[in-house]
């Protein structure tokens, strides 16, 4: 009798291993079981009414402003992105334009530049020519008066030279008559 106490079925050992009679064994799972569909199906029913109102009256919302949130960032970000396109090829048409006018401002340097180092050129050249051709002037005349000495001296060196020679000769020599020989000879 204790054994039928402390066991449910009163089966004792048969209890205890899982083992039941036919009569008394469960049919299988659960959900499986057509005696309990309808209560399933009430349940199912329900649970999926309650997951369409919270996701059509809390989730979906959410999920919708979050993407019109993002949609609307999109485009303005779009927008911006044009507008600072549309700056950035404004700039740089400034930008090459500045750069035309610096080359062509650097060209007009330049080019008063080399005129003016054309005329301190001519300037210089003509200076330069003007000394020379004093220079030019002093030299000719220093050779004329060198010539002039040379050709002093030699008729001098000649006179004494001819005296010279005339009174080794034994004779005597008129200077004046000395002096006309010599010059007659120098000049041709």
């Amino acid at each position: 009798m204790a054994n039928e106490t402390d066991t449910p079925t009163g089966h004792g050992l048969a209890d205890e291993l899982g083992i039941l009679p036919a009569s008394e064994s469960a049919t299988g799972m659960p959900q499986l079981d057509f005696s309990t569909f309808p209560n399933q199906i009430f349940w199912l029913v329900i649970a999926l009414i309650a997951i369409y109102l919270i996701l059509s009256r809390v989730a979906l919302p959410r999920i919708g402003g979050i993407l019109a949130d993002r949609q609307g960032t999109i485009t303005n970000d779009i927008a911006a992105a044009e507008d600072l396109k549309a700056k950035a090829v404004e700039a740089e048409e400034k930008y090459n334009k500045a750069l035309a006018d610096a080359r062509s401002e650097a060209q007009q340097i330049v080019a008063a530049a080399k005129a003016e180092m054309q005329v301190t050129l001519n300037d210089a050249i003509a200076k330069a020519d003007a000394e020379i051709a004093a220079k030019s002037a002093e030299s000719e005349k220093a050779i004329a008066d060198i010539r002039a000495g040379a050709l002093e001296a030699v008729q001098t060196v000649a006179t004494d030279t001819a005296a010279e020679i005339v009174s080794a000769l034994g004779g005597k020599a008129d200077d004046s008559g000395i002096a006309d020989a010599v010059t007659n000879r120098l000049k041709g």
